[in-house]
């Protein structure tokens, strides 16, 4: 038996550091290979960290809520199965032959143990094919830490050993708060899907991502909740249900306008006073504000508007929807008007480009011959701009089911850093909440943004004639270094005629 060290490792995404968002072990509990250990959120995501190792939790080294950086040990685990390497001593064999590989952008791969098994593991923390042994990475690349250790007094073969005490705290916890209701049978493997969570108090309950967050955003305890899905899963039904039940204070009750209360929904926004409310500006919002605040004041911005008839547009989106490619897929003005600007970028290639300062004061102009279509998306954790790679390879149904895709991963939270990653040029659907119009910062380092407002019905010259027309408003935010009135007016004019004329876009396809 050893003590391994696990310490955060790098997400791929060149980030120094995560905040513990909560941990989903608690001291004492077992766990296997690739369970889920704790949720860290970063400037890119929320992710879930897996175990590389499997055995007892041994001590939580960080507190929700705490940013800690790429290398600090995050948990101390006794282990019974795969192990990791030493990154801070050089190189360490686990005890059963199998050692952590570097970290890869979390991509998972399969690991060879000892005694032949394969197992799925993610690179970076998990056993590396084959075993053996690796040297010592450099400063804060350490991932995961072997060292010996002496069972502490009281503590036996590491089966489940926390099992009585889970079951007299879960006992505990129904006997101060009868709405607990019983004890829940976890289903066999359900750490290692996600769905298992720790409390602090060492209670377990079985809930899915999604439904945690659902309880997090309507500030209910889980361990309050009786699970009605298999095994006692705890479904959206039953944090609503809970919801209405007395005892969960609403954000409008005293509670929640108590001095250093915190706000039901809102974990960690703490009420100072009853009349100010301070949010921590962290995680996904600092990553947006710095990013904005970079582009505000480095690129000169310039914009110009245009109004467009999409008559012709929404009459091809009915027709387009009756046809099998696109069965079941949302067909939303924001893909016409990608599909416009992806044509018009053929036309226009110098619009998906960026500016690169180099060292010695020269400057350059990259242009990319690949458009990857950032799509800025209002998700619970803040404003995120999803990447379409090679969007202008895609077929419109292949675009359509793309775009499904990235928007509903990203109002679920379930966004991975890499999806978010090398945009060159994005658009965005401000006429979702109502809006005709607004000028848009340029997300870094891309040099140029579309804006889409409402499509409404509206008065408009048609043919000669007043007549009531499907109306829209588009924004072009640009680089003025990188792209000039002239190009960006022909930008915007090609994808207003196109979305005012379908066939035109056709023929420019």
């Amino acid at each position: 038996m050893s003590l391994h060290r696990f310490n955060l490792p790098d997400l791929g995404e060149g980030l120094p550091d995560a905040e513990i968002v909560r941990w989903l072990v608690g001291v004492g509990e077992s766990v296997t290979v690739n369970q889920p250990l704790v949720e860290v959120e970063t400037a890119k995501a929320v992710v879930e960290v897996p175990s590389p190792f499997a055995g007892v939790v041994a001590e939580c080294h960080c507190s929700p809520g705490q940013t800690v950086p790429v290398g600090a040990t995050l948990i101390s685990i006794e282990a019974n199965g795969v192990g990791g390497d030493g990154g801070a001593r050089g190189a360490d064999e686990a005890g059963d032959g199998a050692t952590a590989s570097p970290p890869v952008n979390g991509e998972r791969v399969e690991g060879e143990r000892a005694d032949g098994e394969r197992v799925e593991v993610l690179v970076g923390y998990g056993p590396r094919p084959g075993g053996g042994r690796r040297g010592r990475r450099g400063a804060g690349a350490a991932v995961a830490e072997s060292v010996p250790a002496s069972p502490p007094p009281g503590r036996g073969a590491p089966s489940r050993p926390a099992e009585p005490a889970l079951a007299a705290a879960a006992a505990t916890a129904r006997a101060t708060n009868p709405a607990a209701g019983p004890p829940t049978d976890p289903a066999p493997g359900a750490g290692a899907a996600g769905q298992m969570t720790a409390t602090a108090a060492g209670v377990s309950v079985l809930a899915k991502p999604p439904v945690r967050k659902l309880a997090r955003d309507l500030g209910v305890d889980l361990r309050t909740v009786t699970g009605t899905g298999p095994h006692g899963t705890i479904s959206r039904a039953d944090v609503q249900a809970a919801r209405g039940r007395a005892g969960h204070p609403t954000p409008a009750s005293p509670a929640a306008a108590s001095p250093a209360a915190v706000l039901p929904g809102t974990p960690g926004l703490a009420m100072t006073d009853a009349e100010i409310t301070r949010v921590p500006v962290n995680g996904v919002r600092r990553a947006m504000a710095d990013a904005m605040t970079a582009s505000a004041f480095t690129a000169p911005h310039a914009s110009l508007f245009a109004t467009v008839d999409l008559t012709e547009t929404m009459a091809a989106r009915t027709a387009l929807a009756a046809m099998p490619e696109f069965a079941g897929m949302k067909l939303t003005p924001l893909l016409f008007t990608a599909r416009a600007l992806l044509a018009a970028i053929r036309r226009n290639p110098m619009v998906n480009s960026r500016w690169e300062d180099g060292p010695d004061g020269t400057a350059e102009i990259v242009v990319s011959r690949t458009v990857n279509l950032g799509i800025a998306v209002d998700s619970p954790r803040g404003l995120v701009v999803p990447v379409i790679a090679d969007a202008g390879s895609l077929t419109l149904p292949e675009l359509a089911r793309r775009l499904g895709e990235v928007v509903a991963a990203a109002r679920e939270g379930r966004l991975a850093p890499a999806a978010m990653r090398g945009g060159t040029i994005t658009i965005t659907n401000i006429g979702t909440f109502g809006v005709d119009v607004g000028t848009p910062i340029i997300n870094p380092p891309e040099a140029a943004i579309l804006a889409l407002g409402a499509v409404r019905p509206a008065p408009w010259v048609h043919e000669g004639e007043l007549a009531v027309r499907d109306v829209g408003q588009l924004v072009l935010a640009f680089d003025h270094r990188i792209i000039d009135g002239a190009l960006g007016a022909r930008v915007l004019g090609d994808v207003t005629r196109m979305l005012a004329d379908p066939l035109v876009g056709l023929a420019w396809s």
